[in-house]
Formats: C-alpha cells, sequence, structure tokens
C-alpha cells in the first residue's frame, strides 16, 4: 500500500482559548487514523477482545509546526518507520497536513501488543501481522532485530 490517510474535521470543542487546535486532538487524530487503517484490515475492536490482544503504545511524541484553525482541511496519514518482522514491536509516524499543503505536525510512536488476558507483551496473532504487513512503509523504514 503506498499510502494511507484519513479526513478529520475541525470541531469547536477541539479548539482552545486561543481558537487553535488543542494539543492533545492532534494524539487523538493519530489513535482514529490508526485504529481505522486496523478496523478495516479486519481488526476491529470487538476482534481485537476476541483474540485477547491489543496495541499499547511506549511513546508518543508530537513536534507542532503550523497551528490548525476551525476550517482548515486536515488530513492525518500512517507509516510504518520500523517493526520487528512478526509485528510484535513497531514505530510508526502521523504527518497531519493542512489545506492540502501544510504540513501542520508530525506524529510518531513505538509501540507493541499485548495478551489482554495475561497483562503481558507478546507476538501478535496471524491477522496483526496480515494487517501490519499491509501498512505503507516510510522511505526510511527498517526492520528491527529481535534482541
Amino acid at each position: 500500500m503506498a499510502t494511507y490517510a484519513k479526513e478529520v474535521e475541525v470541531r469547536w470543542s477541539d479548539l482552545d482559548a486561543n481558537a487553535h487546535l488543542r494539543h492533545s486532538v492532534y494524539y487523538d487524530w493519530g489513535a482514529f487514523c490508526r485504529i481505522e487503517f486496523l478496523r478495516e484490515h479486519g481488526l476491529s475492536t470487538s476482534k481485537m477482545q476476541e483474540l485477547h490482544i491489543g496495541p499499547v503504545l511506549f511513546r508518543e511524541e508530537c513536534i507542532f509546526r503550523k497551528e490548525i484553525r476551525q476550517g482548515d482541511r486536515v488530513a492525518i496519514n500512517m507509516e510504518l518507520t520500523r517493526a520487528r518482522k512478526d509485528f510484535s514491536r513497531f514505530s510508526m509516524r502521523h504527518t497531519i497536513t493542512k489545506n492540502d499543503t501544510v504540513m501542520a505536525a508530525v506524529l510518531q510512536l513505538d509501540g507493541a501488543w499485548m495478551d489482554t488476558v495475561l497483562r503481558k507483551l507478546a507476538a501478535p496473532p496471524a491477522l496483526v501481522v496480515t494487517s501490519y504487513d499491509q501498512m505503507p512503509k516510510s522511505a526510511d523504514f527498517e526492520w528491527l532485530n529481535i534482541d
């Protein structure tokens, strides 16, 4: 898959006292984009519950470049930047763009999969591997060693 992006709408409740996007909304949009990709590839939240697995984040960081205001057209993309071959660990990058060309923010994260019964990190089942293998990979993508 070459690219994956979702359009999002700036709501009045997303704004702060300065009339620009609250910082926490960027993180919400990242989660929305990731979960929508997984849902569209057969890994809905109900399927994750059935499989007793769930994603966990170790780090999530946003670099804010340009403010987003009400009325801006906003899209968020997703690309895998690093992963183990079994996708038990992964890193992703979201680029948030406004008005088609202006980079507003870059969100980066590191995560893994957890067995929700044992409450421990675990290698994900085949459906996760298949879904993640279909994710767009960044130009600087790298496979991680399992050490």
